[in-house]
């Protein structure tokens, strides 16, 4: 049986200790350069959610690469040194369902 690859929708929510709100913006902005296909990212300088459409066969998949994500921009971009406290996966055919803004209703 062949895998079929799906478009999954990621949300990876990061937070640690407050930085000054134009330094957090800043870092979210190198980190879009470093990544430019983000869907949104968004901070409030201890925490910071990020946005991105992935492909993959399974959502494990696509949450393993999500969670290096950070760590993995975290010298290029100059990010601050916050942890991984939230991701949610969504495969598109679900997101789709939900109201226009994406969020759960």
């Amino acid at each position: 049986m062949e895998e079929v690859v799906r478009h999954w929708h990621v949300t990876l929510t990061v937070a640690g200790t407050p930085l000054e709100p134009l330094l957090a913006r800043a870092a979210m902005q190198r980190l879009a350069e470093d990544r430019p296909f983000l869907d949104a990212v968004s901070t409030t300088g201890d925490t910071a959610e990020i946005r991105f459409w992935d492909q993959g066969e399974s959502m494990l998949d696509v949450a393993s690469l999500a969670m290096r994500l950070w760590a993995e921009h975290r010298e290029t971009a100059r990010l601050p040194d916050w942890e991984v406290v939230g991701l949610e996966i969504v495969e598109k055919s679900i997101r789709d369902r939900r109201p226009s803004n994406g969020q759960h209703a």
